[in-house]
């Protein structure tokens, strides 16, 4: 096993570190922001749809460019997710992607 691949440069763990600072600090102040609003109907359901977009725009690009098997593979598991619980459609994703890739490819 070549240990050389786990070794961490500076440069890269003051990366990390600042990245999940900025994250937290995102967080944080979105928080700060909102503390003594008080949250009721359509501004509820809009902050509870955030994280649901985010992970959308974060995913989308790369199902719709890395090829068929991976496509169809999310397409499964979206529906998957809404009928199943989360853990059995994440699973059948995976599979489903692993099965794609090895008849198309």
């Amino acid at each position: 096993m070549n240990l050389e691949a786990f070794n961490l440069d500076p440069q890269t763990l003051l990366a990390i570190a600042g990245m999940a600072l900025v994250t937290y600090a995102t967080r944080l102040g979105g928080w700060f922001a909102i503390r003594r609003m008080v949250l009721t109907g359509r501004t509820r359901a809009a902050l509870d749809a955030v994280p649901g977009a985010v992970l959308a725009a974060v995913i989308t690009p790369a199902v719709l460019t890395t090829g068929p098997a991976e496509t169809i593979a999310a397409a499964i598991t979206v529906v998957a997710a809404l009928k199943l619980p989360q853990l059995v459609a994440v699973a059948l994703g995976v599979a489903s992607v692993v099965a794609l890739r090895a008849i198309l490819y």
